[in-house]
């Protein structure tokens, strides 16, 4: 299988005693691409070290949501350097991770909402697919998102909205990310509507090291276990694991305007 990993944070600490090794297990197992995304200021400039040392890591750099109280004004002025600094380079791919998280009630929901739209509104201007996180706030993000219309359109993270969520997002030329949630037998409505999407709509991703898959729990996600979620939601959408392998690919190769 030719798998894409489209949402990795293999900078994070959690990798700091195998990285070179899960790295070697996950393209043995078909994993060639892998987007590594940015959170905060403070680890752009690892996460940037990390892809340019290793073939098949692509970078985005964002300011997450729920490091909200991390952020500071200077900070978006730093990723716009980043981001023009960088325009052009085959390594970096999309802004993200960012957008809004009402799961949280702590994160006050108007600077989540215009720290949003200020990372739209960069996609836009270096024309960048951009990779959002959405939280019990698909409402919210789908009105700013028919406001901005980011031009590259991106990927919704992590996605575990409704059919008809799911409807508004690809009519914004978003792709759906699925990884590890829709695994789990328990997740039943959400299973429901992985079923039902269209094939041209899904990307592929664990979001190692969180959201491990059923097939390993209570375990550190990682980009090897791609291809059992896969053979997973290949089973749950009644195609192979290869067919799904092979649409999921070609649709992150779209969003991030790869060969």
């Amino acid at each position: 299988m030719h798998l894409i990993d489209t949402h990795t944070h293999l900078d994070f600490p959690d990798f700091d005693a195998d990285r070179g090794e899960v790295l070697a297990r996950s393209r043995a197992l078909g994993v060639q691409r892998m987007v590594v995304l940015g959170v905060y200021q403070g680890n752009w400039q690892r996460l940037w070290q990390l892809v340019e040392a290793n073939d098949g890591l692509y970078a985005a750099f964002g300011l997450h949501p729920v490091y909200l109280d991390d952020h500071r004004p200077q900070h978006l002025d730093e990723l716009r350097a980043w981001l023009g600094r960088l325009a052009g380079h085959r390594k970096l791919c999309a802004v993200g991770e960012f957008g809004l998280d009402y799961y949280l009630a702590e994160l006050d929901r108007q600077r989540q909402q215009t720290l949003f739209e200020a990372q739209l509104e960069l996609a836009n201007e270096f024309e960048l697919p951009a990779l959002l996180h959405v939280r019990r706030a698909h409402a919210a993000t789908i009105a700013t998102l028919k406001r901005f219309r980011p031009a590259r359109g991106g990927i919704v993270h992590a996605f575990a909205g409704s059919h008809e969520e799911a409807r508004e997002y690809i009519k914004l030329g978003f792709r759906l990310g699925l990884g590890g949630a829709a695994t789990w037998p328990q997740a039943n409505r959400l299973r429901k509507v992985v079923a039902q999407l269209p094939l041209e709509s899904i990307v592929l991703e664990t979001d190692a090291p969180d959201m491990a898959p059923a097939m390993h729990p209570n375990q550190r996600n990682s980009p090897e276990y791609l291809a059992d979620i896969c053979t997973e939601l290949a089973a749950l959408r009644g195609v192979t694991a290869e067919e799904l392998a092979a649409a999921s690919s070609r649709n992150a190769d779209e969003v991030f305007g790869w060969n």
